[in-house]
């Protein structure tokens, strides 16, 4: 069984603080729309590099898939509470919409 993990490509992390500090609304924000986008949209990027070495790796891509819906909803809240934050997330994100 653990001859397997060898060929398994490890899913890189990623910086929150750095995404935070980008993203956030005021100092001390760490759970508002914006950031949790792109913190979602980062690990998502992530986990689809990971998804294109390891196609047999399903559990990962059901996590995938629930990223993907959470950040839609996010996403949709954003839209109809701030637009012109939710226009501005998108271009700095290059989302498609």
């Amino acid at each position: 069984m653990e001859g397997n993990t060898d060929k398994l490509e490890e899913i890189p992390m990623i910086d929150k603080n750095e995404i935070r500090k980008q993203f956030q609304r005021h100092e001390r924000d760490t759970g508002s729309s914006e950031v949790q986008i792109a913190t979602l949209t980062k690990k998502i990027e992530a986990l689809t590099e990971h998804l294109k070495a390891n196609k047999k790796d399903k559990s990962s891509r059901y996590g995938l898939i629930r990223m993907v819906n959470n950040r839609r909803k996010l996403l949709d809240y954003l839209k109809r509470t701030d637009e012109a934050s939710y226009r501005k997330l998108i271009a700095d994100l290059s989302l498609r919409r």
